[in-house]
């Protein structure tokens, strides 16, 4: 005959903690990547002007590698900040509008970044 010590605990709950903390680490290694990789192109080579700043993302390598890193830092945003309204915000309607104001705020960073990169 079995002893059964205790209750039988139920974990509930949305299980995205360790998803979350992943891409929060994933996220912040492209982005320390991507530091490493324009400071070696800026400080290697002659004076620092536009023409060399257009040239560094003038190549399609770069433009995509720094489309990757806003798309990186964008959700390294949402993830941080969703947990701080998740954390902070009791009201259930103050959570929800903040979050939705999050994610438009991102998403509008995001097409100005889009623009801003595909221009130069």
């Amino acid at each position: 005959m079995a002893i059964n010590h205790g209750s039988k605990r139920l974990v509930v709950g949305a299980h995205y903690g360790f998803r979350d903390w992943l891409a929060q680490r994933v996220t912040a290694v492209l982005m320390a990547l991507f530091t490493i990789v324009l400071l070696l192109q800026v400080l290697v080579g002659g004076p620092m002007g536009y023409e060399k700043w257009a040239g560094i993302f003038a190549h399609q390598w770069m433009k995509v590698f720094t489309f990757v890193v806003i798309v990186s830092l964008l959700y390294h945003v949402w993830v941080g900040m969703r947990d701080i309204w998740m954390d902070y915000i009791k009201s259930v309607a103050l959570k929800l509008s903040l979050q939705v104001f999050t994610i438009v705020w991102l998403v509008g960073c995001a097409g100005w970044a889009i623009q801003v990169l595909w221009r130069l």
